[in-house]
């Protein structure tokens, strides 16, 4: 199924681009355990597709209605950016090099390297990471991690119940809970969709010799404080596979603007986390547009004017002996 921006490429052109078209820096997962890149039929990949790559241009906008609207200064060019949301936030992390990871933090996380080539062992295989394509050839290589969703359905149990809390005030309930008591597994199967999240969180515990939470501010210090721990957990899955030393880790979208969640997640995984842009999608996006334009050359280019241009804030590990010893009693429950 071609995603939005293929849609409106299509629709922009006048039904000219009618055919299908694939992005290569859109989530086409590579990856079949035992063959290399090369050994795949491309014919299978790409028979239905015409392969275009990112920044290419696709000639002109075209239609009366479209005209009306939008053609008041000349010709409007149709450009490929990388379809997919989390590609073109990925284009967006302000990383002067390649030795970071990122984690594109919101309802779901996915959590990531950008490396030249895909990663595919025995490895990648067992802790399912997937290959997903990048600006200039890249690979996503990168794990889906439950993110907010747990809170957020939480959330939505508590408003109906009349209890409704901005999330400052979220924020500052996680800050009163007192910490460490309690974790989830957030991908565990029962958290997917439960009828009652607070009732599946509280399952959980129960049958791990938790202790239950009470208030609703021990459910917000569970989530934050067993999702900077899944993070730690699969950041070491991906130094163990990494062709390069990862030294920071960058967050980008929604999440990015929770700064417990972000301290927390630097104490877990005991590296700095750069927080911002949290709209990386977006930038991304007319990123890759300014740089068909000729405002910049390279992704690199692009980021560094991001850097310079977004304000991020950084998060340096506290507490690190005390979330070393906190991290042993999660795996511990989540038997791992």
């Amino acid at each position: 199924v071609p995603h939005d921006a293929e849609i409106l490429r299509c629709r922009a052109q006048g039904g000219q681009a009618a055919h299908r078209v694939v992005g290569i820096g859109d989530a086409v997962g590579i990856g079949v355990h035992g063959y290399a890149p090369d050994a795949l039929d491309q014919r299978i990949l790409y028979q239905a597709f015409h392969r275009v790559h990112v920044g290419a241009g696709f000639g002109h906008l075209h239609g009366d209605e479209l005209q009306a609207k939008i053609l008041r200064h000349g010709k409007v060019p149709v450009i490929a950016v990388a379809g997919h949301d989390t590609a073109s936030a990925v284009a967006a992390v302000p990383a002067a090099d390649r030795e970071f990871a990122y984690l594109s933090s919101g309802t779901w996380s996915l959590m990531g390297i950008e490396t030249e080539e895909p990663i595919i062992s025995e490895e990648s295989f067992r802790h399912n990471f997937t290959n997903e394509g990048g600006i200039d050839g890249t690979t996503r290589f990168l794990k889906n991690i439950t993110g907010m969703w747990l809170l957020e359905q939480c959330r939505k149990e508590w408003e109906k119940a009349g209890r409704a809390y901005a999330y400052s005030e979220i924020v500052e309930l996680a800050g009163q809970a007192v910490p460490f008591v309690r974790f989830v597994d957030p991908d565990d199967p029962r958290f997917a969709n439960p009828t009652c999240m607070t009732k599946a969180i509280a399952g959980y515990c129960e049958e791990t010799g938790q202790p239950v939470p009470e208030t609703d501010a021990d459910f917000i210090r569970c989530i934050f404080e067993s999702l900077a721990l899944r993070y730690n957990e699969v950041i070491r899955m991906l130094k163990g596979m990494a062709p390069f030393r990862i030294d920071r880790l960058h967050v980008i979208g929604g999440g990015s603007k929770n700064n417990l969640l972000n301290q927390f997640t630097a104490n877990a995984i005991g590296m700095p986390v750069i927080a911002g842009p949290s709209e990386a999608t977006a930038i991304g996006n007319g990123m890759v547009q300014a740089r068909s334009a000729g405002i910049v050359s390279t992704r690199w280019e692009m980021r560094q004017l991001i850097a310079d241009s977004i304000q991020t804030e950084t998060f340096l590990p506290q507490d690190e002996t005390v979330w070393k010893d906190v991290y042993d009693r999660y795996l511990q429950v989540v038997k791992r």
